[in-house]
């Protein structure tokens, strides 16, 4: 299986449209179409896959390449949904897979369609290997999955509730990890090893309504935007996690000075925020590791009123909440509640709790040496994630789940890995992805037992 059969693969991918927006309209998401793609794939290769639907037209594939049974399970999944694109606000058509100064172009390059691709010509290489009598110790099972960008609950969660036994595993490997990291002339290797869980909230206030003309410094919009000026200007107490804690100190060990000083004082809660405000200039940066040190509440949805004479009785946001590994429900609204003041009635819309796998296991030792082995010059490093990927779903079975989808980016251009993610101009480097082909194949075959 060459490099180019995997370009390809991943071309015809991106040119599927499969924008979730949540919505549950009929076509929304609609994976079926690449679904059925890796299905005529991998069928091609020898392998069955199986098509699984909660519902219509939201497929999950699953396919296993089975071996001597002496060795549990290892899962390779990616999603096969994306987010939207504005296409005026694109370089390149965000559905056309093209091809230009060394990258391919197209949402869901990164997010995630590239582990798709690179995972089906995996399994496909396995797959010829065993013929010529390589199996495996281990049964290696790929699962391409709906609605991950809409909260897993049609894809790795209904799965692992639905079809444990199809997807049961001990490791899995997944988003978010594995790709290139550079700062200050260094390069990293983050490895996923624990994600934030989600707690989306509404909160409601309410005053006396009454007639336009006659302002209300105490009506419900004014006190909700009070609520949400006093959210925007603070952040959350902080709240360090093992994972963080040992991620900075891995950065901090091979950054130069002053770099290494400040990174090394950021796992400390009574000075992180003053580092954070005044040290770290990068407001992408700031961002980032702010999220990686608190609970977090973004508002993102507001509703008032009906009427432009009318002062409403009611006003709401909702509030994008993400929560540390560590923290509960109950004390995350208790820190909301602080940080927006008043008396808001706050509704749970959606809880996940927080993923967590220890990076002291033999497939993490694995993954860190053959990064180490394909870029002599890199530091793996285990870290946390903000968001929430398919590893919701496939924890619930006991499985431990890593972020390592592998791609390495130019260390002296641009972009870097993290701009992709949902942003303008998505694209994956065309050798980038071929070294992430590379590495993942021999990280499967021989942590499975390949005799090759």
């Amino acid at each position: 299986m060459t490099d180019a059969t995997c370009l390809s693969l991943l071309q015809e991918l991106v040119r599927i449209p499969t924008v979730n927006r949540g919505t549950r309209d009929e076509g929304d998401g609609n994976e079926r179409p690449a679904a059925e793609l890796l299905a005529d794939f991998l069928r091609d290769a020898g392998l069955e896959p199986k098509l699984l639907e909660k519902e219509r037209d939201r497929t999950n594939l699953v396919v296993r390449l089975k071996g001597t049974g002496k060795k549990p399970p290892l899962l390779l999944n990616a999603h096969l949904d994306v987010v939207e694109a504005d296409e005026t606000k694109w370089t390149h058509p965000p559905f056309g897979g093209e091809i230009h100064d060394g990258y391919l172009w197209g949402r869901g390059a990164i997010d995630m369609k590239h582990m798709a691709a690179m995972s089906a010509c995996v399994m496909a290489r396995l797959a010829a290997a065993a013929k010529d009598g390589d199996v495996l110790e281990r049964d290696v099972i790929f699962a391409a999955v709906a609605d991950e960008e809409a909260g897993c609950e049609l894809g790795s969660i209904w799965l692992a509730e639905d079809h444990p036994d199809e997807v049961r595993a001990e490791y899995m490997l997944g988003e978010i990890g594995g790709f290139s990291l550079s700062l200050f002339g260094r390069t990293f290797y983050p490895i996923q090893v624990a994600e934030k869980g989600v707690c989306w909230v509404r909160a409601t206030y309410e005053g006396a309504p009454g007639h336009g003309s006659m302002p209300d410094p105490d009506s419900a919009v004014v006190q909700l935007a009070r609520a949400i000026e006093r959210l925007g200007s603070r952040r959350l107490p902080m709240h360090p996690t093992a994972a963080v804690e040992r991620f900075l100190a891995g950065l901090a060990r091979e950054l130069p000075r002053p770099q290494r000083s400040v990174l090394g004082r950021l796992s400390t809660p009574a000075v992180a925020g003053l580092i954070l405000d005044h040290l770290v200039r990068d407001p992408s940066q700031r961002r980032s590791f702010g999220a990686m040190l608190s609970n977090t509440a973004t508002p993102t949805v507001l509703r008032a009123g009906g009427k432009v004479n009318v002062i409403p009785g009611r006003a709401h946001v909702d509030l994008d909440g993400r929560t540390l590994p560590g923290q509960t429900e109950p004390g995350f609204l208790a820190e909301l509640r602080a940080a927006l003041g008043g008396e808001p009635r706050l509704e749970v819309l959606r809880s996940l709790p927080p993923v967590e796998a220890s990076p002291d296991t033999p497939l993490f030792a694995h993954l860190a040496a053959a990064l180490r082995r394909h870029d002599p010059t890199g530091h793996p490093l285990p870290w946390l994630i903000p968001g929430f990927t398919d590893a919701k779903g496939y924890a619930r079975l006991g499985t431990t789940c890593y972020g390592f989808a592998p791609v390495r980016f130019d260390p002296t251009g641009s972009p870097s890995f993290a701009a992709m993610y949902h942003g303008h101009d998505e694209r994956v480097p065309v050798d980038g992805v071929a070294w992430g082909l590379t590495l993942l194949h021999e990280v499967v075959a021989r942590f499975c037992g390949s005799r090759a």
